[in-house]
């Protein structure tokens, strides 16, 4: 049976409760898919998992944007016994976001030049190296002023003299991202289940 709503349904109403995430380990690939969300935007969020064993895995990673702003970059930096890897079979790639930048300690990885727009989900691709089993990988996002996202409230008044364009300026705000990275900020931790299966 299909019911029909007379008055339109809240956005609010849509949304998830007791976002979860969680994993699967294939133990012959060693790739780990981990999928989730996220609803705030002004914490980071850290996720800790127990690989099933330590050493190079294949990270596929989703999670959707159940925010009201764009995410304009996509930070991760993971703990002392964990690094990303660079070597040539590495692939390092977001389908929302055209660039990568990987700090020399290969300790952070930034995704930019891209946006996800709420209700969207952003897709990564990593490869780290573990020492250990239990990782923690913390992750930041960029959001800019709802003041500069069009359709958003408030709305920036006009400003005739305005020195610099609003795009040029995020703009020059994820160049400084990339380049520096994003300071920490309180943060949100999530234990993150892993099921491991064969083939």
């Amino acid at each position: 049976m299909t019911t029909v709503h007379e008055n339109p349904l809240l956005t609010g109403a849509l949304r998830a409760k007791d976002i979860q995430m969680a994993a699967t380990a294939d133990l012959e690939r060693h790739v780990l898919l981990i999928s989730g969300a996220i609803d705030v935007n002004t914490h980071d969020i850290v996720v800790t998992f127990e690989l099933p064993e330590p050493g190079k895995w294949q990270v596929v990673k989703s999670e959707s944007n159940l925010t009201d702003l764009p995410w304009l970059t996509w930070q991760m930096t993971c703990d002392e016994h964990t690094r990303f890897c660079a070597d040539s079979d590495a692939v390092i790639v977001s389908r929302q976001f055209a660039k990568t930048f990987m700090s020399p300690d290969q300790d952070r990885i930034t995704f930019y030049d891209g946006e996800v727009r709420p209700g969207e989900a952003v897709l990564k691709m990593f490869t780290i190296e573990a020492a250990r089993r239990r990782t923690s990988v913390s992750h930041s996002r960029f959001v800019p002023p709802p003041s500069d996202v069009p359709g958003a409230s408030p709305q920036r008044p006009e400003q005739p003299t305005q020195p610099r364009p609003i795009k040029q300026q995020l703009e020059e705000q994820i160049q400084a991202i990339v380049e520096n990275g994003m300071p920490p900020r309180p943060a949100i931790e999530l234990y993150i289940p892993v099921t491991s299966i064969k083939g």
